[in-house]
């Protein structure tokens, strides 16, 4: 089952936007679906404000661990997270018009399209950079 099949499982059990691409994406960041799930919690509705998509904020945690920027001083891997991002965002709004949770459903996007999308962007980019 691909990063997308199984984020939209995850959203059909009962999980929000952002835990399920997070958690949809643990064979790239190596956390645990319970981890996962638990850090990702908050994050859906957008940080429960209506701000950045959940699903987007999913994406982006996962290619932060598959690509760590953990040592202050490493300036490849800053550029390389800040790269990545960057297009994962791009990307993202391209696609489907705008990064707002609040946004995106008002114009008619709904979750179980938008975790897809995100989910399926984010195993692309950590794919095509391992």
């Amino acid at each position: 089952m691909d990063a997308k099949e199984k984020a939209a499982q995850l959203h059909k059990s009962g999980f929000n936007c952002a835990q399920s691409v997070l958690a949809a994406l643990g064979d790239y960041t190596g956390l645990e679906e319970s981890a996962a799930l638990a850090i990702s919690g908050g994050f859906g509705g957008g940080v429960r404000c209506g701000e950045i998509c959940g699903a987007l904020s999913g994406a982006v945690m996962a290619i932060g661990l598959a690509f760590p920027y953990s040592v202050g001083t490493d300036a490849k891997a800053r550029n390389r997270i800040a790269r990545l991002t960057v297009r994962c965002t791009s990307d993202f709004k391209e696609k489907f018009g705008c990064l707002r949770c609040q946004d995106l459903k008002r114009n008619g996007q709904p979750c179980p399209l938008l975790i897809q999308g995100a989910a399926e962007l984010a195993e692309e980019i950590i794919q095509e950079n391992l």
